[in-house]
């Protein structure tokens, strides 16, 4: 990977001479200072910033996320490494969690894997409807007790705690426990006139699993299953402090996701931005500085032909994906069909190192079928790109246990 420097030293001729090493602050065996007139002075040395092409930017992306021709070994793993994967119940095709794992691990993976991890391992934890690894607990128990953050919902809390302490009387006693099987004992009903209208337990179960009083141990179903966090979580889990945790957090998704912004713009579910993790970088024709994983440095990569999530990381950021891969994409279950550009549950097609189009296909358990309405090229496809998404188009119908009918 190319290099370049930004930034001059101050000081002496001599101590800007000096060269500089990839990683140092600054050179081996000098001083802190600078000797003019026998004055020591502040030397402020370059910093070093990575010199990335588009194609180099794109592919440390893809390593990243597991999406190369390299194949994680398992299911825990490969999580580790991607950090979390989204529960989201949208399965026009099969739910998010299973499509970001199949395309990871190929048709090995089977859900009844997920839930085992989860359920009886305990190697995976829920959060948030983010299933995240074990290992990472610490990271996102750090400050729970101070949650809720907002005036608002801490007064909601403080007005129903006995509720609160029912609740967790209760799963004490009999749990682990549905939300149904616990009994509405709030003082103050949730102020609310959208969904969560009237749903007293299940938010005060969700604020109580920000707290890391309970936690979701199973579901039955889409329903989640509850106890105390004090049974389900292990009992050594390390918790650093909340700045120590912040930390490793931006440390933990820049590994997850190669190359990002140090800032970016809000985001629901997980951030985008990574803080200073990872070292600067810039991308030809691309505005703006980047921090990348110098881990990922590398100019190894062998691709492959993916089908993604709608909701898959390498995606999800939009203006990462326009800038690095010029890759327009947007999820539109939401919009009328006559307004919808590539499909209701469109999955985006990664060949090799670029995203090359969209599918649009559903699955219909009942008659047995994968149903394909279109295949969106962003270019037109070569002969090889067309095989191979056909391949993969065979395979995802194989591995759902259906057959392909194409009306495209």
């Amino acid at each position: 990977m190319g290099l370049r420097t930004q930034g001059s030293t101050q000081g002496c001729e001599s101590a800007a001479a000096l060269s500089l090493v990839k990683g140092q602050s600054r050179p081996p065996g000098s001083a802190r200072g600078c000797a003019c007139a026998g004055l020591l002075q502040p030397v402020a040395y370059p910093v070093y910033v990575h010199q990335l092409t588009k194609v180099q930017a794109r592919r440390i992306a893809i390593r990243a996320q597991l999406l190369d021709a390299a194949r994680p070994p398992g299911l825990v793993p490969m999580v580790e490494q991607l950090t979390f994967l989204q529960l989201d119940p949208t399965a026009a095709i099969a739910p998010s969690a299973d499509l970001v794992s199949w395309s990871r691990l190929g048709s090995s993976y089977q859900p009844p894997h997920l839930t085992h991890a989860l359920e009886h391992d305990r190697t995976l934890f829920e959060l948030n409807a983010l299933v995240r690894p074990m290992g990472d607990l610490g990271l996102y128990l750090a400050g729970a007790s101070d949650w809720p953050p907002y005036t608002k919902h801490r007064s909601w809390l403080d007005d129903n705690n006995s509720f609160r302490l029912d609740i967790l009387k209760l799963l004490e006693d009999s749990g682990p426990l549905s939300s149904r099987d616990i009994p509405d004992t709030c003082v103050v009903p949730w102020p609310s006139t959208g969904w969560t209208k009237s749903r007293n337990v299940t938010q005060m179960l969700e604020f109580l699993m920000m707290r890391a009083e309970v936690a979701i141990v199973g579901r039955q179903g889409r329903e989640r299953i509850w106890d105390l966090a004090e049974r389900a979580y292990p009992a050594n889990i390390e918790i650093p402090t909340v700045e120590e945790a912040g930390r490793r957090r931006d440390e933990r998704r820049l590994t997850s996701l190669g190359i990002a912004r140090a800032r970016a713009r809000a985001m629901p579910v997980e951030p985008i931005s990574v803080g200073e993790a990872g070292e600067p970088a810039v991308v030809d024709g691309v505005k703006g500085e980047w921090r990348v994983d110098p881990a990922r440095l590398t100019d190894d990569f062998t691709g492959r032909t993916a089908l993604l999530s709608p909701f898959d990381r390498l995606i999800h950021d939009r203006t990462r994906a326009l800038e690095l891969f010029d890759f327009e994409f947007g999820i539109e279950m939401y919009k009328p069909a006559a307004q919808r550009r590539w499909g209701y549950f469109a999955l985006p097609i990664l060949h090799h190192d670029q995203l090359v189009g969209k599918l649009d296909a559903a699955a219909d358990r009942k008659s047995g079928l994968l149903t394909v309405a279109a295949v969106h090229q962003d270019q037109p496809f070569s002969k090889t790109v067309t095989a191979s998404v056909d391949h993969e188009i065979a395979d995802l119908a194989g591995w759902l246990g259906l057959d392909v009918v194409r009306s495209d």
